[in-house]
């Protein structure tokens, strides 16, 4: 089993903000953005680090509630966005590393060819 080359620390901050990695860690890059747990590896990268920026909102004076409602109101569309965004980023950033973007659908293709493969099986086809 050959070892999978991993970035450093510096490369993968460079990475989580948007930058490239050397063509020898192509395929930890294909495995970050399609692999298990890549959904949640993308949404904590964006959802967790705005959260301090955000919390500066709780040092305007008035009441508790709203600074937390003003953190409500810019947090949670950036939640929908972000998920709603994710086939799109995943697409780019492969793009970015010169690899396939058709490669950010490759593991839904073959989940729709097992299921297909096993209703024909299952009704007489094939």
């Amino acid at each position: 089993m050959s070892t999978l080359a991993k970035p450093n620390l510096v490369q993968r901050l460079r990475y989580i903000c948007g930058g490239t990695l050397p063509p020898s860690m192509a395929q930890w890059v294909i495995d970050d953005l399609t692999g298990p747990g890549a959904a949640r590896r993308y949404m904590m990268r964006i959802l967790i680090p705005i959260i301090p920026p955000l919390c500066l909102f709780l040092l305007i004076p008035g009441p508790m509630w709203m600074g937390l409602a003003m953190m409500a109101l810019l947090y949670l569309p950036l939640i929908y966005f972000t998920a709603a965004l994710m086939y799109v980023f995943r697409r780019a950033r492969l793009a970015k590393h010169g690899l396939d973007p058709a490669l950010a659908d490759h593991r839904e293709r073959e989940r729709a060819a097992a299921a297909r493969e096993a209703y024909e099986r299952a009704h007489g086809r094939g």
